[in-house]
């Protein structure tokens, strides 16, 4: 069993919204800095968004920067992502991912995290 589970991806026309969650089990994630992270046919994963365990640092690559927000969800014990005005070049597998380990720093880099989702599909079309 998977530790996060993300859902909410979908096929989606330029300039449209969606929402992406992610639910943690096996562990509580309270205390772990979250994050999202996504890969494209061909490319490398690559860093979208996090938020730091206390809920007070978030960071976003900049191409996301004000049309993409990150927020905890502690009711599902994991992370949402909000997703404005998207763009043809948000498509990809996007997952969600955990710290390795808990009241860790944010990062941008994959290998800080630990504990990862199976990814959801974000398909974005003109």
């Amino acid at each position: 069993q998977m530790p996060l589970v993300e859902s909410g991806g979908g096929l989606v026309q330029a300039g449209g919204s969606l929402r992406l969650s992610c639910g943690g089990s096996g562990r509580t994630f309270d205390t772990f800095s979250l994050a999202w992270f996504r890969q494209a046919p061909g490319k490398e994963r690559e860093f979208v968004a996090s938020i730091s365990w206390n809920s007070v640092t978030t960071n976003y690559r900049n191409t996301v920067k004000g049309r993409f927000t990150i927020d905890r969800d502690y009711d599902a014990n994991g992370v949402t992502l909000q997703m404005n005005n998207l763009k043809l070049e948000d498509t990809a597998l996007y997952y969600c991912a955990a710290a390795t380990a808990a009241y860790a720093r944010t990062s941008s880099n994959p290998a800080d995290y630990g504990y990862w989702g199976q990814g959801t599909q974000v398909t974005v079309v003109s």
